[in-house]
């Protein structure tokens, strides 16, 4: 939720938590000074982070209210990179994430926390997000460490040179092993997707990774980068996602979606690329179908990026 209000005479010269408070008598102080910290207020369009700042009369305050569970705040360490090295690197993204920056918040999302990161290792380069995954989606996200890798690594995502593979359980049975589906893509309302005319041509290659009692496992290769794509594609073939509500896939603890790795050719010739994990609810998901991730997962290991 967005609320919106301008500075009367009566809140010039308060503090932006005080003014705010009156502006806003609905919210408490603790929330303002929350929203505050974790970057969702602007005044005058800027992002104010100093609860303290002092209000002028006729500036505005836009305060993004976010539901209480969405606020994680976290931190990479080293340790938890799924690779990095001297131009880019790769985290796991867990479900449920922002991967930048709302009107909600600046503080629990990856941006944020890879910005952190950077600092931390002496960086004064902000986390460049130069592709996205849904909320909903885990798995692989790079990001370049300087200008001239996001230059790079922009213009392979733009010219479909990534490869990114994914990972989607759907508690059906497809009529094929393998198949590709061309078909455009357009918004259909304000948070949903469809395959649609007119629409953005979008094409996705699918194929059978794993059977189990009533579900499947299937690797999804994007080969364009329209938003839902995935999501639209299997639904339109009747397969929705597990998870996927708003495609009407059945309810799960979350969408069993997975970037499981991604591939590119950096400017001097070497491949670079991430594998990443899927998380306990994923692997128990799967494990719920009788589908087994190990074979999947040591066959991966033996295959080169």
């Amino acid at each position: 939720m967005i609320l919106t209000s301008t500075v009367t005479t009566e809140q010039a010269n308060m503090r932006l938590d005080d003014g705010a408070k009156a502006l806003f008598p609905q919210l408490s102080k603790g929330q303002i000074r929350k929203i505050i910290d974790w970057g969702g207020c602007t005044v005058n369009q800027t992002m104010v982070r100093v609860a303290s700042r002092t209000l002028r009369r006729g500036e505005e305050i836009i305060l993004g209210v976010m539901e209480p569970e969405r606020y994680v705040e976290f931190v990479y360490c080293r340790d938890e990179l799924l690779m990095e090295d001297s131009e880019f690197l790769a985290v796991n993204k867990a479900a449920g994430l922002n991967c930048q920056r709302t009107p909600y918040q600046l503080k629990g999302t990856v941006e944020h926390a890879v910005t952190m990161y950077l600092k931390g290792e002496g960086s004064v380069e902000p986390a460049r997000v130069i592709h996205r995954l849904d909320r909903g989606t885990s798995g692989v996200m790079f990001f370049p460490k300087h200008k001239p890798a996001a230059t790079h690594i922009s213009y392979q995502l733009k010219a479909g040179l990534v490869t990114k593979v994914y990972w989607a359980l759907v508690a059906d049975l497809p009529e094929q092993d393998a198949w590709r589906i061309d078909a455009p893509i357009a918004k259909i309302s304000k948070f949903r997707y469809g395959v649609s005319l007119p629409g953005k041509d979008s094409s996705t290659e699918f194929r059978v990774l794993a059977a189990g009692r009533g579900a499947t496992l299937l690797e999804a290769r994007p080969l364009t980068g329209r938003t839902h794509q995935i999501r639209v594609h299997l639904a339109h073939c009747g397969l929705p996602i597990v998870g996927d509500l708003p495609y009407d896939g059945i309810p799960a603890p979350r969408m069993m979606l997975h970037c499981r790795s991604m591939s590119f050719i950096a400017r001097d010739g070497r491949t670079v690329a991430a594998t990443a994990p899927v998380d306990a609810a994923f692997a128990a998901a799967c494990a719920g179908y009788d589908i087994d991730l190990a074979p999947l997962q040591a066959l991966e290991e033996t295959v080169s990026p």
